[in-house]
């Protein structure tokens, strides 16, 4: 006899009615996969009476979702809300208390509560899910806690904003400015009207924080995270990148240093030949590097309503199954609180552009500067004579520490040559179209 799995799902936005519809139309299809019935048993959301092209006869509506997520005939509950507080905290912990295994997409919840969170559904024998929280459909966090699960990851990075890499797509295709592209993003539902959380690097570094507790069997620590947007980023370094043999991506990487756990999230340069720079529009791409099984790649839809109820129901389909593991691969107790890489001591290679007044001995002061601070110049573009005038200038480096790279552009920034800021932009270590071992 098959068995029902009753699910409440709190929150019914673009993620939660797609949920809706995938468990509703695929239901024959989870069971035959499952062994179990899958049955929504009831539903809340804000509004109640808003068209959302769901029908909902026989589903149970509660206007409190802690009411659906302690409700005794509900054995999972699906927390679609969003936020890292409020009601939807209150719904997790509310289902958790009650021991119900508990399914989110909500990343910023566990990235700034997951520890905590994840000893409540420990006491209470219950556990949350959370695949959807990370790089949409793509099943990364199921690669990482189970499938790479005999590696020392060495290394985790990628592109984990779709936001972010459609903008930066759509600037090196058109040479349209940011703000302008920001603002189609907007029109086609792919930017919020506040685009904050994703082009400041928040939104990348909630899910980045998340992987790295995977990875190495630590803490979410999203506070630890260096985080830095794509806001300055200009057409005219991505065309300098271009002539380079480049492009930009905001990348979010995670790894083990001599100094500590190194967590970051910022636009870098990557080699246009690489794996990771064939990631475009809003898809999202992950890479993971481990000590056996060397580098795996994993690429796809990163947000949307089909790819991250996908995801949901992946982990639904899990919790059918019996299967409960811990929320971030080991036992919370068990969990390190690893030492925090200060980014002061990253070391690696830089591209550097300077717009100077084109006049003699400019770029003998800069060339001082950077000698003073053991800055080594691989390579040097500065375009024609415009005397008295502004030019570019861009120069990359050899590799150097974080600390003396950002000294020597705080006094080059100072010359009176200079005529606005340093901009700076790292490069990541690529060999032959493959992270550096």
């Amino acid at each position: 006899m098959t068995t029902s799995f009753r699910i409440g799902i709190a929150g019914l936005g673009t993620v939660g009615a797609s949920v809706f519809r995938l468990l509703c139309g695929h239901r024959e299809l989870l069971r035959a996969r499952t062994g179990r019935l899958f049955e929504i048993r009831g539903v809340s959301a804000r509004h109640r009476r808003r068209e959302r092209g769901l029908d909902l006869a026989g589903v149970e509506w509660f206007d409190d979702p802690r009411a659906l997520a302690a409700h005794p005939e509900v054995d999972v509950v699906c927390e679609l809300i969003g936020g890292s507080d409020g009601i939807a905290r209150e719904v997790v912990e509310t289902a958790l208390a009650a021991g119900k295994p508990v399914v989110t997409a909500n990343k910023a919840l566990l990235a700034h509560h997951g520890a905590r969170l994840a000893r409540l559904a420990e006491r209470h024998g219950a556990t949350i899910a959370w695949e959807a929280a990370v790089a949409g459909g793509i099943p990364v966090v199921k690669a990482l806690r189970e499938g790479l699960a005999g590696n020392r990851i060495r290394r985790v990075y990628g592109i984990l904003n779709g936001t972010c890499n459609y903008i930066l797509t759509q600037m090196r295709e058109t040479g349209r400015t940011f703000d302008d592209v920001l603002a189609e993003a907007q029109r086609l539902g792919y930017a919020e009207a506040d685009p904050g959380f994703d082009v400041d690097g928040v939104d990348a570094a909630h899910k980045l924080a998340l992987l790295a507790a995977v990875a190495y069997g630590g803490v979410p620590r999203f506070d630890a995270v260096h985080v830095e947007g794509i806001r300055h980023v200009t057409p005219l370094d991505i065309a300098f990148a271009e002539e380079l043999g480049y492009r930009i991506k905001l990348l979010g990487v995670a790894r083990m240093t001599e100094h500590g756990l190194e967590q970051r999230v910022h636009p870098a340069m990557v080699p246009a030949a690489a794996p990771i720079a064939q990631v475009e529009g809003v898809y999202n791409g992950v890479t993971v590097e481990g000590d056996f099984v060397g580098t795996t790649v994993y690429e796809g839809r990163g947000a949307g309503g089909g790819p991250t109820a996908s995801a949901v129901v992946a982990d639904l389909a899990d919790l059918a199954r019996g299967v409960r593991l811990p929320v971030f691969g080991v036992p919370a107790d068990r969990l390190m609180e690893p030492t925090p890489a200060p980014m002061s001591r990253h070391e690696g290679s830089y591209y550097i552009r300077l717009q100077v007044v084109d006049r003699p001995g400019v770029l003998a002061e800069i060339a001082a500067i950077l000698r003073d601070h053991a800055v080594s110049i691989e390579a040097l573009i500065q375009r024609a004579r415009n005397p008295g005038q502004g030019v570019p200038i861009v120069l990359t480096t050899h590799e150097v520490r974080e600390e003396a790279m950002t000294a020597a552009l705080a006094r080059i920034g100072d010359l009176a040559s200079v005529l606005e800021p340093p901009r700076m932009i790292r490069i990541e270590p690529f060999r032959d179209g493959e992270p550096a071992a």
